[in-house]
């Protein structure tokens, strides 16, 4: 019948000879389609792990194998970082001294990459110059320790104590360091009382705020330690959430500093690093850069506790952003921090003062918010004077609107407590109402009025810094423990008898800040007056009393009690960086230790070349 299957009277095949893979591919199958589907899914499992981890394997060694082959690149023009300095090589090493008009540093731009950095154990000695000194060593002498040490020596250097002074501040030091390193190494800051750390951006703050710190005190085998840790240890990059301005000025400005001071290469690679990953907090609508970051993924926002940045934030990162164009010849950063400075610049201020917010999506000021020079507000004011003497007083937009700011703060701000007329600097209040509030970090500004009278300004710059120091100076002398508190109100009361500082109780606490001490030496080497460094040594000798713990120091409560001051087991980075380092300054006979002709410093103390012009490093 047509359509129906044709029928056989036999069945027929055909054999093939299969090889062994064939078949065991075979017996492989059938054991799969057997498996129930809970093996099936661990097995996938398993699978995919393996391969993640051979990409990854894979990409770490090139990434290890390459390099620095295609990341060094020479800058366009000549940056030079001293009368003999170094340039890399394409193996991250440092060549030998390089002629003044080749390349003489590398322009990394790529931030997976990092220079292989020179482990050798026999290094004993870091690369430092000494300060104000002359270039008179032999160069086949300096050839010879580049061979033996990798890094060439520049100058014999006269850091360390010169004095009783000065020793029991790097005894302090010591003493901290010792603390930091039994308990918290590599961590942000010490607890001194629990003896354990405390995480704030997982960068090794305390560590980094130390470097510049540890050269000036003459400490090479603590400072080599350091630096190994920085080579070996630190992650630029963790999963972390870090604040622009606080990671600049102590992590991108600590690096800048010790690389400057030592020409170690490692923490000029790491600063490139970290400067790459800083730059998409600029990516906003405005000119006006996101307050924070993740280091991680790159995804730069606004804090978690509203919409604004802080002013004195996002105008307190250009010192450092400007050096380390300078120092590379990548512009990129400079540019990013110019655009800020600029914008501000035209925005309208009322007698030249700022508000403390500004947003970054519209890039203007929050209405009606407060003026101070103390938190959020302080640094703005501090960066425009500095950046304008960074470059040799060449940026002229700077001075005009620092000049500005300072005869508004005199009109506006300034005024006289009762009984003792002490000369104190206030807020205004929802931008108009004065209140007599003036923090501990307002007492920075006595060492740039100072310094700016160094650098040519009028007189009465250096009479209000006068008045402001001496202000300082009595609210740690006028206190149970002779520490400051935090926050001073002023009494204004004519015909008043009791004290000119009110303490409140919630503002009675001391962080073991430097800013008094900061502007003790600006006054001490601009004036030469002895009083500066007997005032001083009276707060290093009340942070002794007061703060020092059998681990390390420690903030305190309450410093109006001496019996029970209210120990709160947090040393802050800043501690070593500033407050340290500024003691040893103040007490250090030899003003070229650091020059102010030659280094600016950031707000976190860390000192940066002052430059032509051009971006050259004056000599």
């Amino acid at each position: 019948m047509y359509g129906s299957p044709q029928k056989r009277d036999f069945i027929s095949f055909t054999v093939t000879k299969e090889d062994d893979k064939t078949i065991k591919r075979q017996s492989c199958w059938r054991v799969w389609r057997r498996m129930s589907r809970l093996q099936k899914n661990i097995i996938s499992f398993l699978l995919a792990i393996g391969i993640v981890l051979c990409i990854y394997i894979l990409l770490h060694r090139k990434a290890s194998t390459s390099g620095m082959e295609n990341a060094v690149k020479a800058p366009p023009w000549d940056y030079g970082v001293g009368e003999d300095y170094v340039h890399f090589e394409n193996d991250g090493q440092p060549g030998k001294k390089a002629d003044r008009n080749k390349e003489d540093i590398a322009n990394v731009n790529h931030p997976d990459t990092v220079n292989e950095v020179d482990q050798d154990n026999n290094v004993d000695e870091p690369v430092i110059h000494q300060p104000g000194g002359d270039d008179d060593e032999d160069d086949g002498e300096d050839e010879k320790q580049n061979e033996n040490h990798k890094i060439p020596i520049k100058h014999q250097p006269k850091y360390g104590p010169q004095n009783k002074k000065q020793e029991a501040v790097l005894a302090a030091f010591q003493h901290a360091w010792k603390a930091y390193k039994a308990y918290a190494w590599g961590h942000d800051e010490l607890k001194p009382v629990s003896k354990s750390w405390n995480e704030w951006f997982n960068l090794g703050l305390t560590l980094i705020d130390s470097l510049d710190t540890m050269i000036l005190l003459g400490l090479k085998k603590e400072f080599l330690e350091a630096r190994d840790w920085v080579a070996n240890d630190m992650n630029i990059k963790p999963r972390k959430d870090v604040n622009l301005f606080e990671t600049t000025i102590r992590v991108l400005g600590g690096l800048l500093s010790a690389y400057h001071l030592s020409d170690e290469p490692v923490f000029l690679e790491k600063a490139i690093l970290l400067g790459n990953e800083l730059l998409p907090c600029f990516g906003s609508k405005s000119s006006i850069p996101y307050a924070d970051v993740n280091l991680m993924t790159g995804v730069a926002k606004a804090p978690k506790w509203g919409p604004d940045s802080t002013v004195s934030e996002v105008t307190t990162i250009q010192l450092e952003f400007r050096d380390l164009s300078f120092t590379t010849g990548d512009m990129r950063y400079k540019e990013a921090v110019d655009k800020v400075s600029t914008h501000i610049h035209n925005l309208p201020k009322a007698n030249g003062l700022v508000p403390i917010f500004i947003n970054a999506n519209n890039g203007q000021f929050r209405a009606r918010s407060t003026v101070t020079f103390g938190a959020r507000g302080d640094s703005y004011y501090e960066y425009l004077l500095k950046q304008w003497i960074q470059t040799s007083k060449s940026e002229t937009m700077f001075l005009d609107d620092y000049l500005n700011a300072m005869n508004g703060a005199k009109e506006k701000l300034v005024r006289t407590s009762e009984p003792s007329k002490l000369t104190f600097i206030g807020e205004l209040l929802s931008g108009e109402r004065f209140s007599a509030k003036m923090d501990h970090l307002a007492c920075f500004l006595p060492g740039t009025l100072a310094l700016g009278y160094k650098n040519g300004l009028d007189e009465w710059h250096l009479q209000m810094a006068k008045d402001l120091i001496h202000t300082c100076y009595q609210t740690y002398a006028r206190t149970a423990t002779k520490l400051s508190p935090e926050i001073s109100h002023f009494n204004m009361v004519p015909g008043t008898k009791g004290d000119d500082i009110i303490i409140k109780p919630a503002d009675a606490h001391n962080l073991l800040r430097p800013e008094t001490v900061e502007s003790l030496l600006y006054m001490y080497r601009i004036t030469g007056d002895e009083i500066y460094r007997k005032w001083g040594w009276e707060i290093f000798q009340a942070f002794e009393k007061h703060t020092k713990l059998p681990h390390g120091y420690s903030s305190i409560g309450n410093v109006q009690n001496v019996k029970d001051p209210g120990i709160r087991d947090k040393m802050e980075s800043f501690f070593l960086g500033e407050t340290l380092k500024y003691f040893f300054l103040l007490f250090s006979d030899d003003e070229n230790l650091i020059s102010f002709d030659k280094y600016v410093f950031n707000t976190e103390a860390h000192p940066l070349p002052i430059r032509d012009s051009q971006g050259k490093i004056v000599q």
